[in-house]
Formats: C-alpha cells, structure tokens, sequence
C-alpha cells in the first residue's frame, strides 16, 4: 500500500484502536508486545489524553486492574490504539457493565477516530479445565457486539504439549516416548477444547466473528499474520480492512493484497 493510501486512511479514521479482553494471565500484554514488534510496555494515556506515570501503570498491570477508557500505544508502532478490560474472574457485575457501556459508546460514535473497530477476547488454553466461565458466557449473551467484531483468541495454546505429555505418561509411556508422540495429541487436545468452546458462544445471542489459536508468543520471532489476517477478515469495511493491515507494519503479503483490492 503506498504511503499516501495509508496518509488518507489515518487521516480520516485515526488509528486502528482494538479493545483487548481476558482474564490477568491471559498472556494480552506479550500478544499486543508481538503484534507490535517490541519487547517494551506500552505508554498508556487517560481519557484525557494525559500520559500516566510508568511505575503506577505497571502496578495496575500486576494487579489486573485497569481502567478501560485508557489508552495503550507502543512506541514502536503508533497505528494501533489498545484499550485493556481487566479479566472475569471476579464475576463483578459493575465490570460487565463497564464494558457493555464503553463497547456501547464506542462501535457506534460518530467520532471515527474514537470508535472501537474490533474485539479481542483472550481465553488461555493453560487454564483448559474451565476455558469460559459464568461471567464470559454473560459477555456473549448480554454485550452487544453487532456493530464492532469479536474475535476469540486461544492464547497460550502451546500449553497442550504439557498436558499431552502428562496425558500419555499417565499411560505408561516413557518420558522420551511422551514427549516424541506429544505434538499430533497436543494438536488433537487442542482441536477437542476449541470445539467446546465453539459449541458453548456460538449459541449466545452475540457470539464472536471467529476463532483463532495462539502460540509461541512469548518469543520475539513470533507470527502475527493470522491474527491481523483473521481480524482483517472479520472487518465489513474495507476502508478499515485497509488501515489494520497498513498499521501492522511488518507483513508485506498483506499490504500486497490489500493494495490490490
């Protein structure tokens, strides 16, 4: 895409703002570090646009709390805007209805530059035993989400080798055997718990645009194309389809098909 296509894009739309959801060891942080291509925390500004002390920020991160109105931007790529939602673990109800208003004001303002174009929902595959608790399940039945995509990332899904291993040491294999036969389990036990996620949200009122599993993002040479892809693909506008892909920056197979839509 040639750098006067992208001026326009951001001029008119601003920036490509994305609001993350997911419980505190969801791994959202580490995701956003990859797609973002940096090692660094993001700076993050209030609604007013003040910019918050480094040190108290990254005490609210440690302990889950966040105000979902602030603004997250890496410095090294300012095309995206991030808006974190503290995790469900609490079950709180005054959180849900946070969420529901912010969600509410932001798909729909006519302000392009502050709506939210596109959803996030982080579940951790380390924590498969409960993959959607009462409160997610509450999320996609109450929350409405006609106006701005959802997608539901399985993060962390790398943990399935664990549980494979396990699984066929529990079987009597060998520790070597396990860990040489863990890859097409692991693969299998992944498959089997998407499945009963898709099963549990596809039936709510609001279920999410797609589904997509995550792994190996604690490594810097991690792959973000099918995230943005995924998220490209779920985006109705191609005016917006256009600014995710010219604000990811690194992959220039995207910027390639899109230039030529």
């Amino acid at each position: 895409m040639d750098p006067e296509t992208v001026r326009k894009h951001f001029d008119r739309i601003g920036r490509f703002r994305v609001l993350v959801i997911g419980r505190s060891n969801a791994g959202k942080t580490t995701l956003l570090q990859r797609v973002c291509n940096t090692t660094e925390l993001p700076e993050v500004f209030n609604a007013k646009g003040e910019k918050l002390d480094a040190t108290v920020v990254q005490g609210s991160l440690e302990r889950g709390d966040h105000d979902i109105e602030n603004e997250l931007i890496f410095r090294s790529n300012r095309g995206f805007v991030f808006h974190d939602s503290r995790g469900f673990e609490s079950g709180s109800v005054s959180e849900l209805e946070l969420m529901k208003k912010f969600i509410a004001d932001r798909a729909t303002t006519k302000q392009l530059a502050e709506r939210v174009h596109a959803i996030w929902f982080c579940i951790p595959m380390s924590e498969s035993e409960r993959p959607i608790v009462a409160a997610e399940e509450r999320f996609f039945n109450e929350c409405n989400t006609a106006h701005v995509p959802v997608i539901v990332l399985l993060t962390k899904a790398d943990a399935m080798e664990g549980k494979a291993i396990g699984q066929l040491r529990d079987e009597g294999m060998q520790m070597k055997e396990a860990m040489l036969g863990a890859g097409s389990l692991a693969i299998q036990i992944l498959s089997e718990v998407i499945m009963k996620i898709r099963n549990q949200l596809d039936g709510c009122k609001y279920p999410p645009k797609d589904y997509l599993s995550m792994s190996g993002m604690n490594k810097e040479t991690a792959d973000c194309e099918p995230l943005i892809r995924c998220t490209t693909n779920a985006l109705d506008e191609v005016e917006l389809q256009k600014l995710v892909v010219s604000a990811q920056q690194v992959n220039f197979n995207l910027n390639i098909e899109m230039a030529v839509r």
